[in-house]
């Protein structure tokens, strides 16, 4: 009697492409770290070649807490002129390397850590996939006292915006002490038009739609093992 292997789990599938992400650090350079439960699982193996690198640059409070407590050097962002690599995760990623990300809070600061980078590998699972972006309700930090004015926006737009809420009913605040709108209903047809024009609206801070820091290469869970998809 044969057995199939039982599928992996979404968190196995993290862990797969966290470690795979290894093979994009570059010995002897400072590596640019992204936010997420699928980070972490890189973190984690980062750690394991911690020896082989100069340290990080983090885009989120709780980043920098698990980098250094894994021993892994983390350097500020304005005293390092250029990355050769940024490593996050997406809450959605298209067939063009275009995301949404901010699901985690710290779109602002991973859209300046990838801004110096000149390589963006996105590590997700298989589900992040979609051919448009807009199923995952899309993030806009902003400044808290536009949250209304911004919301009222979007939703000339057809869209819904909700304030991101903590667990106990008060305005989530980013580590940057801004708001979070999370905005349902989009369908983002052209994200570099989108993007653009949306941050160019009074009290916006970052809108969550990375095209111009978008992925060059994605390293996708699947049931089939690591999927590498280039742009």
């Amino acid at each position: 009697m044969t057995t199939t292997p039982s599928a992996l789990t979404q968190d196995e599938l993290k862990t797969l492409v966290g470690q795979a992400a290894l093979q994009y650090v570059v010995p002897g350079e400072i590596v640019g770290v992204g936010t997420g439960s699928t980070v972490n699982k890189f973190i984690d193996a980062l750690a394991t070649i911690k020896d082989q690198i100069k340290g990080a640059v983090s885009s989120s409070v709780a980043s920098t807490e698990r980098l250094k407590a894994l021993g892994i050097p983390v350097l500020d962002a304005n005293d390092v002129p250029a990355l050769s690599v940024y490593i996050d995760g997406a809450d959605e990623i298209d067939g063009q390397g275009h995301m949404v990300k901010g699901g985690g809070a710290a779109l602002t600061r991973e859209k300046i850590v990838a801004a110096l980078a000149a390589r963006f590998v996105c590590i997700a699972d298989e589900s992040k996939l979609v051919s448009a972006l807009g199923r995952f309700p899309l993030p806009v930090e902003v400044i808290p006292m536009a949250a209304s004015h911004i919301a009222r926006r979007f939703e000339a737009l057809g869209a819904q915006a909700s304030l991101r809420l903590k667990k106990d009913g008060e305005p989530l605040v980013t580590d940057n002490g801004q708001h979070i709108l999370d905005v349902k209903g989009l369908t983002i047809a052209d994200p570099l038009a989108f993007e653009s024009d949306v941050n160019q609206w009074p009290g916006v801070v970052t809108v969550g739609v990375f095209a111009h820091q978008k992925a060059s290469v994605c390293l996708l869970g699947t049931a089939q093992g690591v999927k590498t998809l280039t742009y």
